[in-house]
């Protein structure tokens, strides 16, 4: 067993020893996973929890409905950090590309939400190709539509060459379930 060195954002230079068995980088923000971070950051993940919770007795997982919820409120990183808990333990079987293509789904809107178009950019092209190996309904999510959202904002965003976030309150996405 081996360790790693994480500094305190998880991005610069090393200064805080974790065990590397635990070590998981987030996709979206370049931090730690949770069980990872300071004492002041363990609040976060309380909260996480608590989105997660309150979906408990639902008949899918409560971290996928979690995410939904989380999104369709513009909670975006929360979103994110709900979904990576699945991911993580199916990151190489059948669903892996498609829960990490819903958090790079997500993980673009963060980066809109923080006026960063180009990296959305990259997020959403990331998110399609995840897409594209599953079939047009998945999960109970319309791929057909979600994809096609998908377009769309790569397509506005390429036509304002990355210089202006179109995201706004009265046109933030929604992704909703199949009954």
């Amino acid at each position: 067993m081996g360790s790693i060195k994480i500094s305190s954002d998880g991005c610069g230079e090393p200064s805080l020893p974790l065990n590397f068995t635990h070590a998981f980088v987030s996709l979206v923000t370049c931090h730690p996973s949770p069980g990872l971070y300071l004492e002041p950051v363990s609040r976060k993940h309380k909260r996480i929890a608590a989105l997660v919770e309150q979906h408990r007795g639902h008949q899918l997982d409560q971290h996928y409905v979690g995410y939904f919820d989380c999104f369709n409120h513009q909670l975006f990183y929360e979103a994110h950090e709900v979904l990576e808990h699945i991911w993580l333990k199916d990151k190489h079987g059948p669903n892996g590309a498609f829960y990490k293509g819903l958090i790079q789904l997500a993980g673009a809107f963060v980066h809109l939400q923080r006026n960063h178009p180009s990296p959305a950019a990259a997020l959403f092209k990331l998110a399609l190709a995840n897409f594209e190996k599953y079939p047009h309904e998945h999960e109970r999510l319309n791929l057909d539509s979600t994809r096609r959202l998908i377009r769309n904002w790569l397509a506005d965003l390429e036509r304002t060459q990355f210089e202006i976030n179109l995201l706004a309150a009265e046109n933030a996405p929604r992704l909703d379930l199949l009954p």
